[in-house]
């Protein structure tokens, strides 16, 4: 496979320009991020202003070491990298750093380091909490022992730390940039008046800017992003990178009465989806879904790859049959006249 994670850090000014692209490659048309046909198993699309390429669903790794064992890791990453993928979201905090341990097993018996593109969160550790220099320094240093690995592709802010002034925070990123330990960073929890203020803090500093979001999006959890963040990505043109993509799981479809949730360890959190409008909806993804012969997962997935800036939504997944259903959203078109009948339902 092409290698998509091997290269120099990103650039350290809010005003460096992306790298260029091949002719047959798509590029970021105006504010919108657009998929860009690498030739190789499935698609990649652009994160934001970086040279990331990545697969168009984020294989989410906070099951690693919870509801998946190693060996139910290791199958579950084989799955996604025969199928094209190419991107791993984790954090320090999943699994107390089990899941980043598991990731970084399968890279090295797997020899594909270099095939992917890594993305972890700090802030929320137990041994590096919050955002101070101190602590984020501490928390990088643990994840890339860890992940087995001398870089970080993508850093996400946990939590949005506001004990600690932005400058600050901005400023030791940007050294880990500097060193190579990481090449793009962005925002998780933060509000659009936060993104903002973090941009600016990076213009007159200096220093590398956030070019990714990770925020909570998806048809059964639509205004937080809609109503404002939305915008705010638009405007700093920021990779959006929702998660929670499949409502922790109700848009599969196998939570459609209360008996389903018995035994589950997710099923208190998901309960509350089962209403009338949640029934609509999966309603409307089975439809959809049998006119694509494909998952309801793969159709709720396209239908935020169908809104403008979403790059990759995060899904996880506990088996092979699960990645095979989530990977099918990479190919799926869905119909505008779909995409509205979606958004109605669900609003």
């Amino acid at each position: 496979m092409t290698n998509t994670s091997a290269g120099t850090p990103g650039p350290t000014t809010p005003s460096a320009p992306p790298v260029d692209l091949p002719a047959r490659m798509s590029e970021t048309v105006g504010d919108a991020t657009v998929p860009v046909d690498l030739g190789i198993i499935q698609p990649r699309r652009r994160l934001g202003v970086s040279d990331l390429r990545v697969f168009p669903v984020a294989l989410g790794g906070n099951v690693f070491g919870w509801t998946a064992d190693q060996t139910d890791t290791m199958s579950v990453l084989d799955a996604y990298y025969d199928h094209g993928g190419n991107f791993v979201d984790t954090a320090d905090s999943y699994a107390g750093g089990r899941s980043e341990v598991m990731i970084g097993s399968w890279m090295r018996s797997r020899r594909s380091r270099d095939d992917m593109v890594v993305s972890t969160k700090v802030g929320k550790g137990a041994d590096a909490p919050g955002l101070s220099p101190r602590s984020i320094e501490r928390a990088v240093e643990a994840s890339l022992e860890r992940l087995g690995t001398d870089h970080i592709d993508l850093l996400y802010l946990h939590v949005d730390d506001t004990e600690v002034a932005f400058e600050r925070t901005l400023l030791a990123v940007d050294h880990l940039i500097r060193a190579g330990k990481v090449r793009w960073f962005g925002g998780s929890h933060h509000s659009g008046n936060r993104l903002y203020e973090a941009r600016i803090a990076a213009g007159m500093l200096g220093v590398a800017p956030m070019v990714a979001l990770q925020n909570q999006y998806s048809l059964m959890h639509r205004s937080e992003y809609e109503k404002g963040l939305a915008r705010v990505a638009a405007q700093l043109r920021l990779g959006v990178m929702p998660r929670f993509a499949l409502a922790g799981g109700f848009l599969t479809g196998k939570y459609r009465s209360r008996s389903d949730f018995a035994g589950t360890r997710r099923g208190r959190g998901v309960s509350g989806y089962l209403t009338k409008k949640g029934l609509r909806v999966l309603h409307e993804l089975d439809s959809v879904a049998s006119a694509h012969e494909v998952s309801t997962a793969a159709v709720a997935l396209a239908w935020l790859l169908a809104k403008p800036h979403v790059v990759a939504p995060v899904a996880s997944a506990t088996n092979a049959k699960q990645v095979v259903e989530l990977a099918q959203a990479a190919t799926v078109k869905l119909t505008r006249t779909q995409v509205l009948e979606l958004d109605r339902v669900s609003a």
